[in-house]
């Protein structure tokens, strides 16, 4: 299987170094000297790791072969892929690797049917599963233990414990029975200079 590992940047320096934007979670084993990745565009590889460091907090690597700036703008934007066993899984127990969690069903603790795993997207303060609802809409879960509490690959579940409002309507209805209580003891939204003389 094969997996987008990261995607070159700008060239830095004159020696042939490029930025590249991480899209793994296990660089260092990805992106190691000696690793040979195929490209996209095909044209562009594949590409073997000569050299890697970081620098002010972003990975710079080398390629065998690219020996100034010129070679290495050429090759910005270039994805680099990964041929990745689709049995292996990361070292830690409770990590997973996107291909692994896509197309999972996500039910509730008693095994109600919530959706389909159709992506997983990074952000920088959480991951969030986007799941397809049985009637084509869309649901963001975050990957957080307290709401997905339990992952089972043999089984292609995840089983989630949501909190009230995150797949549901049930904070809407809530909503809306207080604002019935308030109407029926004739209190108003307290929505102060709404008929614009500020009473």
């Amino acid at each position: 299987m094969q997996l987008v590992v990261a995607r070159i940047g700008r060239a830095h320096g004159i020696k042939g170094e490029v930025t590249v934007e991480v899209r793994t979670d296990e660089p260092e084993l990805r992106l190691g000297p000696g690793a040979v990745l195929a490209t996209d565009p095909a044209s562009a590889g594949p590409l073997t790791i000569e050299s890697g460091r970081v620098h002010s907090g972003r990975l710079l690597l080398r390629f065998a072969g690219v020996r100034d700036r010129n070679a290495a703008e050429a090759l910005r934007n270039t994805l680099l892929i990964a041929e990745v066993d689709p049995d292996e899984r990361p070292e830690e127990p409770d990590e997973y690797y996107d291909h692994q969690l896509i197309d999972l069903d996500v039910v509730l603790a008693d095994g109600t049917e919530v959706g389909r795993i159709t992506e997983v997207s990074h952000l920088p303060y959480q991951d969030l599963f986007v799941v397809e609802r049985p009637d084509g809409t869309e649901v963001l879960i975050p990957f957080v233990e307290e709401i997905v509490t339990e992952v089972d690959l043999d089984e292609q579940k995840a089983v989630i414990v949501p909190p009230p409002g995150l797949i549901d309507d049930r904070a809407v209805i809530a909503s809306a029975r207080a604002e019935d209580d308030a109407t029926d003891t004739g209190a108003t939204d307290g929505a102060a200079g709404e008929d614009g003389d500020g009473r």
